[in-house]
């Protein structure tokens, strides 16, 4: 799509016209998108025929919601923003949500709480809708509910041929397996209708400690997490926060340890949506408590759209390096070595390592499409690091010191991580490999050759019929 095309029409852009420094950028302020030109397309007829022209001029076409884990687009490429397309349209009776490919889960939300219903969405409201559910959806009720894929009914979108086509489990099955989690689209999608549970208020927050204490609670979050039923979702992470004034005074520039939690009560309202059992909940948090004394205790009911509080995700852009990787089991010494690696006098540039716990309902996969897709199911954790944002800090600084994690954790691990958190980078995609192994790759590789024989699309990474992610 050359300027001849769309030559500064409304839902296009070239280098050097207003606003276009805003389309080439996203969340993550460490990817440079260098295309020929920007593409704003309004509804799918749009895309359409953005795609269709990007075709006609010997153009790739990359996709680009939010910016959260976006590849780059390049020379040569159509950089085409799906933001405009957020319309959300609520069935409350079906518990059914129809979301444009352009939405962020808040839209999703504000949308459905009226109802006394919530979508499975991730621990950061602004994040995109699509490229989380492609990575499988591992969001704060995770446990209770589920891998959010999972709750995917169909797929809208525009192929490479630039015409429109719905999936589901009975039309284009393969495909549509492969969208609920194989991490990628071969397409842009322009609608996705999810199943939504019936949630009002869940009993919420995060519980935080010193750095000091990091050892006695980690030991004891530990502990208490190999009986916990599957109406609590949690994580750990030793955190260092910037002395930001923006933080409560508590703490502003520290060392610290979170302890996040999630708890899914299972009295009903008179509608029949779940409700909190805050009762129930601060019993089950009692041995953690009892770990050592929080700096801060935010633990509370909470509604289902307020759920942003619990793990307090940066909300502006920012430059991101990140890995992260699956635990097969979690041991004393797993604790130990993330100590080891994390302690402030280690000195690594981190912002975060978390531990997520998964299990609980994860383990289950819906079994109504040819295969699986979403990973993880049988995995006790999941890490993740995030370097520090810090002004001037050398990439490759970052990346050493989120690889150094993986590295002292990686005896607890088959090697494998999810999409949406394994980072960017060539042993990011080996890590994919690994978790989805070669048969759930040969069907991947084989979607793709089938929806994208062109090589139309230009993803963050293209799955290879010898059985590996490049």
């Amino acid at each position: 799509m050359t300027s001849t095309t769309h030559t500064h029409s409304s839902t296009t852009l070239l280098p050097g016209d207003p606003g276009w420094e805003a389309a080439v950028s996203g969340f993550d302020l460490s990817v440079e998108h260098r295309p020929d030109v920007v593409a704003l397309p309004r509804d799918a007829d749009e895309v359409a025929e953005v795609v269709r022209a990007a075709r006609a001029d010997g153009l790739r076409v990359a996709v680009v919601g939010t910016g959260h884990g976006a590849p780059p687009g390049g020379p040569g490429t159509v950089l085409l923003r799906t933001e405009a397309l957020d319309e959300v349209v609520v069935d409350p009776v079906g518990r059914v949500a129809r979301i444009g490919g352009g939405a962020r889960w808040r839209d999703v939300v504000e949308a459905c709480a009226p109802h006394g219903l919530a979508a499975l969405g991730g621990s950061s409201s602004g994040v995109g809708v699509v490229g989380y559910l492609l990575g499988g959806g591992f969001g704060p009720m995770v446990r209770t509910f589920g891998a959010a894929a999972d709750r995917v009914l169909a797929v809208e979108l525009v192929d490479a041929n630039g015409t429109s086509v719905r999936l589901d489990a009975t039309h284009g099955a393969d495909w549509f397996a492969a969208l609920r989690g194989g991490g990628l689209a071969h397409g842009v999608i322009t609608a996705v209708e999810i199943e939504l549970v019936a949630v009002r208020t869940v009993t919420a927050g995060g519980l935080w400690f010193d750095a000091a204490d990091a050892g006695a609670v980690l030991a004891a979050w530990q502990a208490w997490t190999r009986d916990l039923p599957d109406t609590l979702t949690t994580s750990i992470a030793r955190v260092n926060l910037p002395p930001d004034p923006a933080l409560p005074e508590v703490l502003r520039g520290r060392a610290l340890v979170h302890v996040r939690v999630v708890h899914v009560g299972d009295a009903l309202d008179d509608e029949a949506r779940r409700v909190a059992d805050p009762e129930a909940a601060q019993a089950l948090l009692a041995p953690l408590r009892a770990a050592a004394c929080p700096l801060l205790d935010s633990v509370g009911v909470l509604p289902v759209t307020a759920l942003d509080a619990v793990h307090q995700d940066p909300t502006g852009p920012m430059p991101v390096t990140e890995a992260g990787m699956l635990l097969d089991r979690l041991a004393p010494e797993t604790a130990e070595a993330l100590l080891r690696v994390a302690a402030p006098q280690r000195g690594l540039p981190l912002a975060l390592v978390e531990v997520r716990l998964l299990g609980g309902a994860l383990d289950a996969p819906r079994g109504d499409v040819p295969f699986d897709a979403v990973r993880g199911r049988r995995s006790a954790a999941g890490i993740h690091a995030i370097a520090a944002p810090v002004p001037g800090l050398p990439p490759e600084v970052g990346t050493a010191a989120v690889d150094a994690v993986l590295e002292a954790l990686a005896p607890w691990s088959g090697g494998g991580a999810l999409p949406s958190f394994a980072g960017r980078g060539t042993a990011s995609s080996a890590r994919i490999a690994t978790a989805m192994g070669p048969d759930l790759l040969a069907r991947l590789a084989a979607v793709q050759a089938t929806a994208d024989p062109d090589d139309v699309f230009a993803p963050a990474r293209r799955w290879d019929p010898a059985g590996s992610v490049r």
